[in-house]
């Protein structure tokens, strides 16, 4: 533990940067357990919760679809409980990213592509208690897909996508089905 106090701004940007790289300890040190996130609704199901176990899931989902993903910290912004991060996330996609509906089941589904991507984002976080109680972020999503290559799609890609879909849908019935 270090010997000076620990700032609003150390915490945003620790909560963001965690999303790549923190274990479930950082998720209950820095997610306070009535934190809400505003993003979480093309998320799963176990995402859209409170508290650290619904953004550690946030963070499984995106590490399930991208390696070496990373956020770039490029300014903040710090007034009273609220701090604004302006940061560049990057990465590869290197497992299926799937999107879900208003009812949590999958509604899209991007295979790997092995590409390359780098973007810029804005996260808006604020705090209670020392940890993050609310978050939501303005991303360059357009970017990302022609990074990656999922718009336009191709026709072999539409075909990859549908079938990716499928086994989305297939898995989120089998998890429905057992509980």
């Amino acid at each position: 533990m270090t010997d000076f106090p620990i700032t609003v701004r150390d915490i945003a940007i620790r909560c963001v940067q965690m999303m790549a790289e923190g274990g479930f300890a950082d998720f209950e040190r820095f997610i306070h357990p009535d934190s809400v996130n505003r993003e979480s609704r093309a998320e799963p199901p176990a995402a859209r919760g409170r508290g650290p176990r619904a953004y550690h899931a946030s963070a499984r989902w995106l590490r399930a679809a991208y390696s070496d993903m990373r956020w770039t910290i490029d300014e903040t912004v710090t007034e009273g409980d609220l701090v604004v991060l302006h940061t560049t996330m990057s990465g590869r996609h290197t497992g299926t990213f799937v999107t879900y509906d208003e009812n949590a089941r999958p509604s899209g589904a991007f295979p790997a592509t092995g590409k390359t991507f780098s973007v810029t984002q804005t996260h808006w976080c604020r705090m209670a208690d020392g940890q993050l109680i609310e978050h939501w972020a303005n991303r360059d999503d357009l970017g990302q897909s022609l990074q990656l290559g999922w718009v336009p799609p191709t026709p072999s890609y539409i075909l990859r996508m549908r079938r990716a879909l499928r086994r989305a849908l297939r898995e989120h019935r089998l998890v429905t089905a057992s509980r």
